[in-house]
């Protein structure tokens, strides 16, 4: 089971590789965070960061690891960023400005996703 983190609204591509630098510093993400290019344009050598998957596992702990990380990092952010996290179980769209406390949402797609991992 995984994750996808997508970042829209002001510097996308700048605010995914800063996210990669924070969900990498926390000891219990470390190893799981992955970024994922797209396709290269016509005139470009390489393909930018699209999104990044966080592989959670079944148990639960890791999705509670991640929210907290992402709850830190948004209600850091001074731009208009909007982070979506995505799950097989659901989505949630948090805006960094308007996200009083995005915890509990994070938690709820994030627990939804480990719950449905127990049963298969």
């Amino acid at each position: 089971m995984q994750a996808e983190l997508r970042i829209s609204g002001g510097d996308a591509v700048g605010e995914l590789v800063a996210l990669i630098a924070w969900l990498r510093s926390q000891r219990e993400l470390q190893g799981r965070v992955r970024p994922v290019t797209g396709p290269p344009a016509s005139e470009e050598l390489g393909g930018a960061v699209d999104l990044i998957t966080v592989a959670l596992g079944s148990g639960g702990a890791v999705g509670m690891v991640l929210a907290r990380a992402l709850t830190a990092w948004l209600t850091n952010r001074h731009s208009d960023v909007i982070l979506t996290v995505t799950t097989q179980t659901g989505t949630v769209t948090l805006e960094a400005k308007r996200a009083s406390d995005p915890l509990p949402l994070l938690k709820e797609v994030l627990r939804h996703e480990a719950d449905s991992g127990d049963e298969a």
